[in-house]
C-alpha cells in the first residue's frame, strides 16, 4: 500500500478512499507483483495528501481502484450490410471475449431515410448497418441477451428513435427496461460542427436530446442516455485543446437544457457520458484525459453548484484515431493503433474500441478486428499497466502537460462564453471555423513533410481493399421493406405517426410515442419524416 513520504504509515488517501472503496468493491487478485516479483502499489505518489484516484475533482482517474478492482469495457465498433451479417460479427467478437457491443451505422439510418428512399440511394449497408423496423433490430441482436450484453449506439440525429426500437424490442422480448445497459451517443451539437447527419434545426434537435435523458433517467436507469463526443471532432481536424474544449462546452450546453427543462442534475451527472478520441502524440493524450476530467468536475461543481461527487464524473469511452490510419504500408497501423490504445488507457479510460489495420482500406475484415480486440487484450493481461492507478502520474511532463492543456482549453471556453454560448457560437460558425483552420495547418504541415507518416513518405501502390459491400444489398433491403409494408395494419400505423406530429408539437416527452409508433410497425423513416413535417429541417448556409 502507499505509505507517508517518510515512510512511516498509510497515506490519507489510502485509509479515506482506498480502503472503503475496496472493501465493497473487491480487486481482481489480493496482492499484485511485476513478473519479477514487486509489489505493486494500488497508487504511487510523491505526496500521499494529494487527491488520488477516486476524489475531485478525478485528475488520477475516477474510481480507487481503477482497473486494479475492473478492466475497461472492451467494445468493438462494428455495422456492415445487413443486421443479419452484422450480427455474425457481434457473435464473433463475443466469442474471443469482446464485452459489449458497438452498432455503427449507415448513413441513411443515421439521418432517418429508410432504405427505400431515394435519398438513400447507393449508401445503404455502406458505413454501417442498416436499420429501418424492430424486425431489423431484432435480427441484429438475435441470440445477444439485453439483460447481460452491454449496447453501444452510435446514433445522433435519430437517437431518440433508436433508443425508442431498443425499448420495444425490449417488450417484444419481455425484457424490464430497468436491466438495459449501453449507451445512446445522442450528441447532436457535434453534428453541427464536425460530422454533418443533422436533420431538424438546432433548437428541435436539442429538444430530442433531452427527451432521451429524461426518459432513461426515469425508466432505463442503467444506460447512458447521452455520450459527449469530442472523437468526430478530433477527425475533423481539430487539435487535442479543442477537441477538450468544444466537447465540455457541448457538455455545459447540455446540462444547461436539463436545467431549463427542469430536470435534476444530479440524476443527470450521474448519467452523461462522454467519447474521445485518442492520436499518436502519446504522452498530450494521456494529459488530455486527465485535463478533461478535472475541467468537467470542477465545470459541474462551480458552475451548476452539483455537489455530488459522482455526477461531477468524467466517465468516458474512447477510440484510436481513425484518421492517423495509413493505406500505404496498412500493416504499420498495428503500431500506431497499440499506441494510441495504450494512451488511452493510461489517461483511465472506461471503455476502449481498438480500429483495425485495414480500415484506411475498407471496413474492417474479420481478422483484422480479431487482432484489433487482442491488441487490448494484451495490453490489459500481459503489459502490466492496469496493476495500478494512474502509473504514470507525477511525472513533471505529465503533470505539465496536463496544465498547459486545461489552461488552453478553458480560455476557449470563455470565449465561446462571451458569444453567448455553445448555440451562438454554432450559429455564427465559430467553432467550424477554429476545427478548419486547425485542419488546414495539419494539411499544410503534411504537405511539407513536418508532419508525413511513416511509410507514407512515398508514393506507392496501395492494397487492395479486404472488404467489399455486395451492391446487392440495397436491393434485398428494398423489397424486404415492401414485403413489411404489405403485411401490417395500415390503419393502426397512420394512428401511431398521427400521435407522433401531435405530440412533438407539444411539450410532451417523445419517446414512449416513438415505442408505440414501431411497435405498431412504423419505420424509421416514417418517424423521423413526420418529425421533419413538425421540427422542419436544417439548411446549412455555410
Amino acid at each position: 500500500m502507499i505509505v507517508s513520504h517518510d515512510g512511516t504509515g498509510p497515506s490519507r488517501w489510502q485509509q479515506e478512499c482506498w480502503k472503503p472503496f475496496v472493501s465493497g468493491h473487491p480487486e481482481r487478485a489480493s496482492e499484485f507483483h511485476s513478473v519479477s516479483g514487486i509489489p505493486i502499489e494500488p497508487l504511487y505518489s510523491h505526496d500521499p495528501q494529494q487527491t488520488g484516484p477516486g476524489e475531485f475533482p478525478f485528475t488520477r482517474g475516477i474510481h480507487p481502484s481503477m482497473y486494479r478492482g475492473k478492466l475497461w469495457t472492451m467494445r468493438q465498433y462494428a455495422g456492415y450490410c445487413s443486421p443479419a451479417e452484422t450480427n455474425k460479427r457481434f457473435r464473433y467478437l463475443l466469442e474471443q471475449g469482446q464485452t459489449g457491443l458497438s452498432v455503427a451505422f449507415d448513413l441513411p439510418t443515421q439521418i432517418g431515410f429508410d432504405s427505400d428512399d431515394r435519398q438513400a440511394n447507393g449508401e445503404v449497408g455502406r458505413v454501417g448497418v442498416p436499420i429501418n423496423t424492430v424486425e431489423d433490430l431484432d435480427e441484429l441482436l438475435d441470440g445477444i441477451p439485453l439483460e447481460t450484453v452491454s449496447i453501444s449506439m452510435t446514433i445522433n440525429s435519430t437517437a431518440a428513435v433508436l433508443l425508442a426500437l431498443l425499448l420495444a424490442l425490449a417488450r417484444r422480448r419481455g425484457v424490464d427496461p430497468a436491466v438495459l445497459r449501453g449507451t445512446v451517443q445522442n450528441d447532436i451539437l457535434k453534428e453541427f460542427i464536425a460530422r454533418g447527419t443533422q436533420r431538424y434545426p438546432v433548437e428541435n434537435s436539442l429538444r430530442l436530446v433531452v427527451d432521451v435523458i429524461e426518459h432513461c433517467i426515469a425508466e432505463v436507469p442503467r444506460f447512458y442516455p447521452i455520450s459527449i463526443s469530442g472523437y468526430h471532432i478530433r477527425e475533423a481536424g481539430s487539435t487535442a485543446i479543442e477537441e477538450v474544449a468544444f466537447t465540455l462546452a457541448n457538455g455545459i450546453a447540455y446540462l444547461e437544457a436539463c436545467r431549463d427543462r427542469g430536470l435534476d442534475l444530479v440524476s443527470v451527472g450521474r448519467r452523461l457520458s462522454f467519447f474521445f478520441n485518442s492520436h499518436n502524440q502519446f504522452m498530450e493524450e494521456i494529459a488530455k484525459f486527465r485535463s478533461a476530467r478535472r475541467m468537467w468536475a470542477q465545470i459541474c461543481r462551480n458552475r451548476f453548484g452539483i455537489e455530488d461527487d459522482r455526477a461531477c464524473q468524467l466517465r468516458f469511452h474512447s477510440q484510436t484515431g481513425g484518421s492517423t490510419l495509413q493505406a500505404m504500408e496498412p500493416a504499420n497501423n498495428i503500431v500506431r493503433v497499440t499506441i494510441q490504445a495504450l494512451a488511452a488507457i493510461l489517461g483511465g479510460t472506461q471503455s476502449l474500441h481498438t480500429n483495425s489495420w485495414d480500415e484506411a482500406l475498407s471496413l474492417p475484415s474479420e481478422d483484422a478486428a480479431h487482432l484489433a480486440l487482442r491488441t487490448q487484450q494484451i495490453i490489459a493481461k500481459e503489459s502490466g499497466i492496469a496493476d495500478t492507478a494512474d502509473p504514470l502520474g507525477g511525472s513533471p511532463y505529465l503533470e505539465q502537460l496536463t496544465d498547459q492543456i486545461e489552461a488552453q482549453a478553458s480560455k476557449l471556453i470563455e470565449e465561446i462564453d462571451q458569444r453567448g454560448g455553445m448555440l451562438c457560437a454554432i450559429k455564427d460558425g465559430f467553432i467550424r471555423r477554429a476545427i478548419e483552420q486547425s485542419a488546414y495547418e495539419t494539411q499544410l504541415a503534411t504537405d511539407s513533410g513536418q508532419l508525413r507518416a511513416v511509410g507514407a513518405e512515398q508514393e506507392g501502390e496501395i492494397p487492395e481493399a479486404p472488404f467489399r459491400v455486395d451492391p446487392a444489398i440495397e436491393e434485398i433491403r428494398q423489397q424486404r421493406l415492401k414485403q413489411y409494408r404489405a403485411d401490417r395494419n395500415s390503419q393502426a400505423v397512420e394512428s401511431a405517426l398521427a400521435r407522433i406530429e401531435e405530440t412533438a408539437g407539444q411539450n410532451e416527452n417523445l419517446i414512449p410515442v416513438l415505442v408505440e409508433a414501431l411497435e405498431a410497425q412504423c419505420t424509421l423513416g416514417e418517424v423521423s419524416e413526420k418529425l421533419a413535417i413538425v421540427f422542419g429541417e436544417y439548411q446549412d448556409h455555410g
